[in-house]
This record gives C-alpha cells, sequence and structure tokens, in this order.
C-alpha cells in the first residue's frame, strides 16, 4: 500500500505491546495509520528465529520493521531480510533507553555516537530500495541542548535518511526506569519544531505525550510532517477509529462501535480457529471501550477469564454483553 504521506499518522513501536496481534487489532479500526513492530535486536534476526520475529500478516500494510543494533554490516543484513519479507520501512531505534540494551550499544545510547549512527543508516540504504528512518530523543543525560540535537540530526542525515521521528523528551540513561524515561523527563515540542524550521528539507515526526486528535492537528498545523501515537493508541484504541478520515481523507473502516464489535469477534474468532490462545489476541483489546458504560466489566471479564486453558469465544461474548455500545458514527473526511 503507497500512501503520499506515509508518516503522518504512526502507532509507536512499543515492546510487548505492538505484536502481531496487537497490529491485526489496530487494523480493524484504521487501514491507513502506519504501524510498527516491537523493536527487533539484529542479533536476534541474524542468530535466532527470525521466522518468529518477521511474521506478520497481510492486514497489518503499511508496516515497519524497528531494528536495534549498531553495527553497519548486520544492519544492513537485517534490513535486506525486511525487504525480503516485504516490510514497507525500516527504522532504526535511537530512543530505547534500557540498562539491558545500552550494554549492547542500542537505542537511546547512539545519540552519543552520531557517525556510527550515520554509517549504520548508510549502510542500511545501500543495501534495500526501502525507506530507511530514524527514531531518537531529544537528548541524553547532560547532552540535552537545542545543539546537541541540531548536530546530531545533521551528522546522521548525512547518511540520506529524510525521516527523523522524535520522542520529545530526553532520555536518562543511568537512575530512570524505560517507564520513568517516558514520563519524567518534560516535553519540549518547540525543540522539534525548531528541528524542523532548521532542516525543512527532512520529514520530522513528532512523539511523546499526544493523547488525542485536537494536540496533533495542531502540531502539524505548526510544520511538523507527522504525529506518533503511543501508549493513547494502546490504551485507548478507539481513537483510531477516527485517524483515516483526520489525516488521510478516507472513510474509517467500520463506522459505528456496533460494526466494530462484529468484526472484532470475527477476528477473535478466526485467531482460535487457528488454533492459537485466546488471551494473545484480547489482551491488547482491553482497553477498547475506555471511558463508556461497561468498559470496567467488559476489561474485568477478560483479564479474570482469557488465562484460562478453555477460554474462548464465549468469553469474548460475555465481555461484549457488558458494554452499552453507542452508535454514534464515525467522522467522515473533511
Amino acid at each position: 500500500m503507497t500512501l503520499t504521506y506515509p508518516h503522518r499518522f504512526s502507532v509507536a513501536p512499543m515492546m510487548d505491546w505492538t505484536t502481531s496481534e496487537c497490529r491485526q487489532f489496530h487494523r480493524l479500526l484504521s487501514r491507513h495509520a502506519l504501524l510498527y513492530t516491537e523493536m527487533v535486536t539484529t542479533g536476534a534476526l541474524i542468530h535466532g528465529h527470525r521466522d518468529r520475529f518477521l511474521a506478520y500478516t497481510e492486514c497489518e500494510h503499511p508496516l515497519a520493521l524497528q531494528l536495534g543494533g549498531s553495527d553497519a554490516q548486520d544492519l544492513a543484513k537485517c534490513a535486506k531480510m525486511a525487504e525480503q519479507w516485504g516490510y514497507d520501512e525500516v527504522n532504526l531505534n535511537a530512543g530505547c533507553p534500557s540498562d539491558r540494551v545500552q550494554n549492547g550499544m542500542i537505542g537511546a545510547i547512539l545519540m552519543a555516537h552520531g557517525a556510527l549512527v550515520r554509517d549504520g543508516l548508510k549502510a542500511m540504504r545501500d543495501a534495500v530500495s526501502l525507506p530507511i528512518t530514524l527514531k531518537h530523543r531529544i537528548g541524553i543525560d547532560d547532552f540535552d541542548s537545542y545543539e546537541f540535537l541540531r548536530d546530531f540530526v545533521g551528522i546522521t542525515a548525512e547518511s540520506g535518511c529524510d525521516t527523523f521521528i522524535v520522542h520529545a523528551r530526553k532520555a536518562i540513561l543511568s537512575g530512570l526506569s524505560p517507564k520513568e524515561n517516558r514520563e519524567i523527563p518534560p516535553l519540549d515540542y518547540d525543540r522539534v519544531k525548531q528541528l524542523k524550521a532548521d532542516f525543512p528539507h527532512l520529514n520530522i515526526v513528532i512523539n511523546g505525550g499526544l493523547k488525542d486528535h485536537e494536540a496533533c492537528l495542531a502540531l502539524l498545523e505548526a510544520g511538523i510532517d507527522g504525529v506518533m501515537l503511543g501508549r493513547e493508541a494502546y490504551q485507548n484504541p478507539l481513537i483510531l477509529q477516527s485517524v483515516d478520515p483526520t489525516y488521510y481523507g478516507q472513510l474509517a473502516p467500520l463506522h459505528t462501535q456496533s460494526e466494530l464489535a462484529s468484526a472484532y469477534l470475527y477476528w477473535v474468532e478466526q485467531h482460535l480457529q487457528q488454533g492459537k490462545a485466546l488471551k494473545y489476541a484480547v489482551r491488547h483489546t482491553l482497553g477498547l471501550f475506555q471511558g463508556q458504560p461497561g468498559a470496567r466489566r467488559f476489561r474485568r471479564t477478560l483479564s479474570e477469564g482469557m488465562h484460562k486453558p478453555d477460554a474462548g469465544l464465549d468469553l469474548l461474548k460475555q465481555a461484549l454483553s457488558e458494554v452499552v455500545l453507542t452508535d454514534a458514527e464515525a467522522p467522515v473526511p473533511a
């Protein structure tokens, strides 16, 4: 699927969350949002069970593979795998702050090694025809001036990479957990706007703290090229039902919550018919009706029952019966 502005709206890569099942579920709500895999390390792909890490279903397109790594040769090998498997993009992670990945020169620590990142991006671009993109923070530890961010983007852009997804918080690499790094360092959208002003030829996508379409559209109107939602898209997935009309001028795939409930039930049924356990699909859907009458009972019914060996479609039907579905139509394109 080719979109004129593929990064206009995307759902962030999130470890343990954006699995294939999660992405399939999100596709019920939006056909056009760009979706990302969880981060996969180059070592896992080169030395591990690559089929398990790379597998996806066709409905997940447009779909990007996010890689964790720093060795240019390994990154090129993995980019070739992504191309062979039919991914639409390869993204390099230079934003994850966990201790585990730092020790392998993966994630946010790479912001201190701009030339290394540049070389890795160039090796991937030379190896494949897929778009190669970079996701990073606005800084790390004491390297948190705007000048540092500008110089990092400047040197990495020498690779020919033209799309930068910027989490608008710095990462603190020692002393904060990954969860705390998503919440404690303050957001600085103005710094990302300045980045776009200084690099008008680059596609600058903003990530971090976005919770509604109003805030996203304001950033697009300010000149940012795209927005990426993370936790909000996962914990309140109904927000995705407005994505296609709001950002792509296309009708939503499902217009009412009743249609969504039917499609959701059918999708889970197909999952079960493949011999897969209920929990692997529905664990990503617990926030589906957040804020609506019956949402808490829906969530509790699934949470308490989905891990049982005999959990099946009857449990899901019971959970859906707890929700008061509205017939409000999804928005239409302007």
